[in-house]
């Protein structure tokens, strides 16, 4: 239970019962969160509201929108067609449509959700269980009733037969209207800008007093003035009737129509009503589920014992209140146990006290009404079966009560009905009253309270309630924090020690004269003032040492977040020096399962050029030199391959930065190698910066930076079917392999684009690809007009065109080959 009658007023949470209603979305939901949302002391009752809330949270949380749409008070419509005879609107049955529409897709939603497997929303899916699926109902609405609520044409023959006589009976009207008002204006009887209006369902025209004798027809209303008449035409008599009558018409099978369907649907009005009451408690759940997000309210551990361990605990009302204001709000963390049940906060005014008072009454009423609490979700609760509270000024005329009287009033309630299961709030305790009788009271109270083992949070000002904490099992103090420099509360709880109210430092701020603060201590007495001084230095120290303790923490976490840092960096140095050793082991496995093919490349060198006995003696020398260096890499620990590996990454580098000695031009007759081959070629033509080279059977165009002079001959004889060597042919294979149809050379320079296109279109010839496309973009149209015109000089190209549309168009030209 709780106390007193106001309660929710006092803590503040009639304000969030306003907010979850606002939420809602049916007028169903609306009443639930009226009348449902109340305190229950029955953990598996609570437990179902909280998972139930939790699960919807999640649901908002995900990337799946949830099917609830808005929906009107069904079942009071519902309820008004039970009697035979009686119908909905077509508006109305739109409204019964869209409901069950929205019961059937949030139906579907938790079986699509329950069919992957294991159900995550067990508590939902299991209140989801009792939507029934009325198709056939929303078929026989559909038929009839469009999405905007107006009966179709369709709904019946007759209908549509009526309502095509009524338009064209309206248009020939209209035709016959527009005639009488063209005479009329002609002859001068209306103005030059008249037009027809309707009175009482008939078509008239506006005639001024002077003029209505000279229109024949029946007058049906005059002006508010009296400066106009309205009068209908004689011609249009017999037509506005006919209206009338097709209207009539219309009405009637209109009724009809939805009489038929309310008929169709009234054996399954009970059925409907039970789930739509099931859709408006699952709206109810997505409004609390709303809120909890609005709020950051989370998920805590419940247990079914008393228990209460909070951490960042806010008050919801005052989060929002401060958040519009743009201001932050101070989270509260408290702890209370068997051992200490009754917290005694004091403090200087306005420091928090009563907030923390109502923020532990209202989380905690959150809670056991089924809504997720605004604390952490690492925090424990526990479920109390009593709240009471005694907050503000209950003071009334009529029961003759003053402000302390109403103060006895609820503590006499409080422990007549309070048990070991019973949270009390109570701010200013032992306040209205004279202090020394006062104090004594609240202690004595305080003493069976704690003898009854009750929980509470019990704010005050007196010493004696300090110190009756401070010595009593059962019983903790506590404190708001004050900075004592700046002069201003810090919003805190501390627990553990008492506070001091700061009433001197506060008067002394507010600027009291010094005589009357001097006199004030004097008669508080010596031991009084040291006593608030002692217990200022204590919050003081302890902020201190707090402070110590939280860079010791950071300090902490940043040599940490080094030492982390230092392993990654040594773990990935480890795994960079496994690379470099397993790639200079591959590179000299691979050198010498190659060193045959170097071996017959001597030697035919050796041969072709016929060389003399030194320069054969020399070529022999540098191959045992390079098998001496490959078996001694063979055999090298890790530490000189790494050396090794290092100095020839130098070398390499010194080689590329090395300038090369001017060469002599290539002519006409020159024998050739291709860069990075040995195959013998000859030199036939040099056209600008190109060479057409014979290499035997094969005679092909490259660059003449590609090509290096050789003193070695071309094969000639029966070898020139074989004057590819084994390591050349290996390469093109690899080519081969490697070769893709595409060339992109968009973002490239012109001189670059053409270089890469020759050698692109040389491998495509080569390797007979027979169509190839080139990525050149739209651009300024530069570099496709250069490729174009060098493929108008290359033998190999048949053929080439923009790309299809859909493929690129004219940012692709596509290359048939021969």
């Amino acid at each position: 239970m709780i106390y007193p009658d106001t309660f929710e007023k006092k803590i503040g949470f009639d304000t969030v019962r306003h907010e979850v209603v606002k939420r809602c979305q049916s007028a169903g939901a609306r009443q639930k969160a009226e009348e449902q949302l109340q305190f229950s002391s029955d953990y598996a009752t609570i437990m179902g509201r909280l998972r139930s809330v939790d699960e919807m949270a999640k649901i908002l949380a995900g990337d799946t929108a949830f099917p609830l749409t808005a929906i009107g008070d069904v079942e009071e419509m519902l309820v008004k067609v039970r009697a035979e005879g009686t119908y909905l609107s077509a508006e109305e049955l739109n409204i019964v449509n869209n409901a069950l529409i929205t019961s059937a897709a949030i139906s579907d939603y938790f079986a699509m959700a329950s069919s992957e497997g294991n159900s995550p929303y067990p508590t939902l899916e299991e209140i989801a269980e009792g939507i029934e699926r009325f198709d056939n109902v929303s078929a026989t609405i559909s038929r009839s009733i469009d999405r905007f609520g107006e009966i179709k044409d369709s709904a019946s023959a007759e209908l549509g037969d009526i309502r095509r006589q009524l338009q064209q009976t309206q248009a020939s009207i209209s035709s016959v209207m527009r005639r009488v008002i063209s005479r009329a204006i002609e002859s001068g009887y209306l103005e030059a800008d008249a037009t027809a209006v309707v009175r009482d369902g008939r078509l008239v025209v506006p005639v001024s007093p002077m003029h209505k004798r000279h229109i024949s027809g029946i007058v049906h209303d005059e002006s508010a003035s009296g400066k106009t008449y309205y009068i209908e035409p004689a011609e249009m008599v017999e037509a506005n009737n006919r209206i009338r009558e097709l209207q009539m018409e219309e009405r009637r099978e209109m009724i009809r129509i939805l009489k038929e369907i309310a008929s169709s649907i009234r054996p399954d009005i009970g059925r409907i009503i039970a789930t739509i009451d099931v859709v408006s408690e699952i709206d109810f759940i997505h409004a609390k589920a709303l809120y909890a997000q609005r709020v950051d309210a989370r998920m805590p551990h419940v247990a079914e014992a008393t228990e209460l361990e909070w951490y960042h605990a806010v008050h919801p009302v005052l989060l929002l209140s401060l958040q519009s204001h743009g201001k932050e709000i101070v989270p509260l963390d408290i702890t209370l146990s068997q051992k200490d049940r009754i917290l005694i906060i004091s403090g200087p005014n306005a420091g928090g006290k009563s907030v923390c008072l109502k923020t532990v009454g209202i989380v905690q009423y959150m809670m056991q009404c089924g809504m997720l609490p605004t604390i952490y979700e690492n925090s424990h609760m526990g479920i109390f079966e009593s709240i009471f509270i005694d907050i503000g000024d209950d003071q009334s005329i009529e029961d003759d009560l003053s402000t302390y009287s109403s103060h006895l009033r609820n503590m006499k309630n409080f422990l007549q009905r309070g048990t070991a299961k019973t949270l009390v709030l109570i701010d200013e305790f032992g306040g209205g009253t004279e202090p020394t009788i006062g104090g004594a009271i609240a202690q004595a109270i305080l003493k069976e309270f704690n003898a009854k083992e009750m929980w509470g949070v019990i704010t005050t000002h007196f010493q004696n309630l300090k110190n009756f904490a401070e010595d009593t099992p059962g019983l903790i103090n506590g404190s708001m924090l004050y900075d004592r420099h700046l002069m201003q509360p810090l919003f805190k709880l501390h627990i553990g020690n008492p506070g001091s109210s700061f009433a001197i430092e506060i008067a002394r701020k507010t600027g009291l004269p010094a005589q009357i603060i001097s006199d004030a201590e004097e008669i508080a007495g010596s031991d009084y003032v040291k006593l608030d001084r002692y217990l200022l230095d204590i919050a003081r120290d302890k902020r201190y040492w707090e402070h110590k303790r939280d860079a010791i923490r950071l300090k902490e976490k940043k040599i940490d977040s080094l030492i982390n840092g230092y392993e990654e960096e040594a773990s990935a140095l480890r795994g960079k020096r496994r690379e470099i050793i397993a790639e200079a082991r591959s590179e000299a496995q691979r050198i010498l399962e190659s060193s045959n093919a170097t071996i017959e490349r001597t030697i035919r060198e050796i041969k072709n050029a016929q060389a003399e006995r030194e320069r054969t003696r020399a070529a022999r020398m540098q191959m045992e030199r390079d098998k001496r260096e490959l078996l001694n890499e063979k055999e090298s620990t890790e530490p000189e391959i790494l050396n090794r590996h290092r100095n020839k990454k130098k070398k390499e580098k010194a080689a590329v930065e090395q300038p090369k000695a001017p060469e002599r031009p290539l002519n006409v007759g020159d024998n050739v190698k291709l860069e990075g081959q040995s195959t013998v070629g000859t030199i036939m033509e040099i056209s600008g910066k190109r060479a057409t080279v014979n290499f035997g059977a094969l005679k092909t165009t490259v660059e003449l930076s590609r090509l290096r002079p050789t003193i070695s001959k071309p094969q000639t004889g029966a070898r020139e079917a074989s004057f590819v060597s084994t390591a050349t042919s290996e390469a093109i294979r690899q080519r081969q392999l490697s070769f893709s149809n595409e060339l992109d050379v968009r973002g490239m320079r012109v001189d670059e684009a053409l270089q890469a296109l020759t050698y692109f279109l040389d491998d495509a010839i080569q390797f007979s690809a027979g169509r190839v496309r080139i990525l050149h973009g739209t651009g300024t149209g530069a570099l496709r007009m250069a490729i174009r015109k060098m493929l108008d000089t290359v033998d190999g190209v048949a053929s080439y065109r923009d790309e299809h549309v859909q493929f690129g168009g004219a940012g692709i030209t596509v290359v048939d080959l021969k």
